[in-house]
Formats: C-alpha cells, structure tokens, sequence
C-alpha cells in the first residue's frame, strides 16, 4: 500500500489539485554515490550486489520531494541477468525485489518525517534496453508486435505480482512496441503510465506523436500517458499533443539535456534543464513531473517546490 492508503495514484492524477513529483535519475545518483555502472546490465546489476544502494538512492529522491520511486528495473530481464548466468529464478527475485527495495525507501523516508504520500513505479524498459546498444533511442528491431508482446510479459507478470503501485511503461521509442506494451499489461490487475522517447515531435522510431499517443486513447489499464529521457525543450509540444489525443493525465520527465552516446557510454554536452519550466508543463495538462537521466535529487527539490508553492 501506499502511504496514503486511501488514495491511489490514479485517484490522485484524476481529482489531486496539484501534479505529482516523479523522482530523478537512479544511474546518476547511483554513480554520484560513486558506483561503477559501466556494465550492461546498468544500475540493474546492483539489484544482486549492492541491493541497499538503491534503498538508499529511492530515498534521496523522497527526501528531495519526490512521491513517486521508478525501480530499477528498466534494465532488468530475464534474457539480460542470463547473459550473466542469473537463473530465471534468481532474475524474478531480483525483479521482486526492485519493487520491495523502493517500498523500504519509502518506509524509512516516513519514518524520517516525510508526509507526502509515497508511491511505487514498476519500470519497463523497451526491448532495446535489453540489448544495452543504445538501440532503445531507435527502435525498429525487426520484431513484430506479437514478438514484442511475448518478450515483455513475463517480466510484467513478475513485477505486477511484486505489488506496485503503477507499471512504468517508459523511454518506449516506437508505437509498435507500445501496442505490444498495452496487449501485455492487460488482465495483471496493475494500472500502468506509457511515456515514448521522443525527438522533433516524434517518436524515435519517426511516427508522429498523434499516432503514438492514440494507441493508448481507448486503454483503461493506461492511467497517464506522455515522454521522458527526451531533452526538456521537446516536452512542451508533447504535453498539448498527448492531452489532447487521449484525454489523460500526461506525464513528463525529461533528461537534463544533454546527449547519450551509446559508443562511449558517456554524456556529452550541457544541461538545459530548468525546474522553472515544469510550471507550464503543469498548465498544458502534466500531472506527473519529474526528470530522468541527469536530473538529480537537487533538480528534483526544485521541480517540488515550483509544484507544492514553495
């Protein structure tokens, strides 16, 4: 349960009279606590290693104002933990455990005086996340939707009977794979937020974001819909369409700006990422607010503070 038991997020996203914090970044508050995420399994391989870092780092971002944790699971899956010889045993008790850890942070920051209400996201990274080639910021990996479908929903299974409160369906580069997505999350009885990586007013993969958002107009599992790990200048445009297409709450959580490449596995260029902004993002109908990669826990006190007033 939540710490508002009364109150589920979707509740809060459909009646709440001011949008909901997302958290920050998990790598690089990870990696500014100084570990080494320079594997293909990404902040995921600290779920069998170094589990209370990721406690730890949920509960930054609680502190800073967040009220919603997104696990560590957008890397984790059952055909990446085997890459490492992780069995399909041990791989669904660490996916378990990426929901358990960020209710434990959730605990401890109410124990240490938080009364926000706290919530728990379940992330789904795309197929390309799998892959850990950067493929995710293209999509087009010559699967069908069918295909897709049956790669994704074992690990939905897995972290919906972990007891989240939402599924995040995130950095989704392509409407194929959101069809695939909504056909896998349908019957789990867990509600689900879809957000695409986006780029120009499109999706990775090129398809307009008209298109895009449709797909998930008429899915009752879908309680909000919109774009993360996109630079913040590409969320305005995003916010209207999806408002608008769907008639849902949006969701928004951009990088810092700058630029992932995948060659070096490094960020190249400069932030331009400004919490005064989340204000007009709020005004075109955002209801979930927070950052992705490079945006931290001071970032975030930032966008809880434009949001609560403060």
């Amino acid at each position: 349960m939540t710490s508002d038991a009364t109150r589920t997020l979707a509740e809060a996203l459909a009646t709440g009279t001011r949008a909901v914090v997302l958290d920050g970044g998990m790598s690089n508050q990870l990696e500014s606590a100084g570990h080494d995420l320079s594997d293909e399994l990404w902040s995921a391989r600290l779920l069998a290693e170094r589990p209370e870092a990721i406690t730890e780092a949920h509960l930054a971002y609680f502190e800073a104002g967040a009220n919603v944790a997104i696990t560590s699971s957008y890397q984790a899956t059952f055909e990446g933990f085997a890459q490492r010889g992780i069995s399909r045993e041990r791989a669904a008790e660490l996916l378990g455990l990426s929901v358990g850890l960020a209710r434990e942070a959730a605990r401890r920051a109410a124990a240490k005086g938080v009364r926000e209400p706290l919530w728990v996201a379940a992330s789904v990274g795309p197929y390309g996340a799998m892959l850990a080639d950067g493929s995710e910021y293209r999509g087009r990996y010559g699967l069908s939707v069918a295909e897709l479908e049956r790669f994704h929903r074992p690990r939905l299974e897995v972290l919906a009977a972990a007891g989240p409160d939402v599924l995040a369906l995130e950095t989704v580069p392509d409407a194929d794979e959101a069809r695939a997505l909504l056909r896998a999350v349908r019957g789990l009885g867990v509600p689900a937020w879809l957000s695409y990586s986006v780029a120009g007013g499109r999706t990775r993969a090129g398809q307009p974001l008209e298109e895009a958002f449709a797909v998930a107009a008429e899915a009752d599992e879908v309680i909000a819909v919109g774009v993360n790990c996109c630079v913040p200048d590409d969320v305005d445009g995003a916010v209207e369409i999806a408002a608008r297409v769907t008639g849902k709450p949006v969701v928004v959580y951009p990088n810092s700006g700058e630029t992932w490449d995948a060659g070096a596995r490094a960020w190249t260029g400069r932030s331009s990422f400004s919490s005064e902004q989340v204000a007009g993002w709020e005004r075109g109908g955002a209801r979930l607010i927070g950052g992705c990669c490079r945006v931290g826990p001071g970032a975030i006190s930032g966008i809880a503070g434009v949001l609560r007033g403060a």
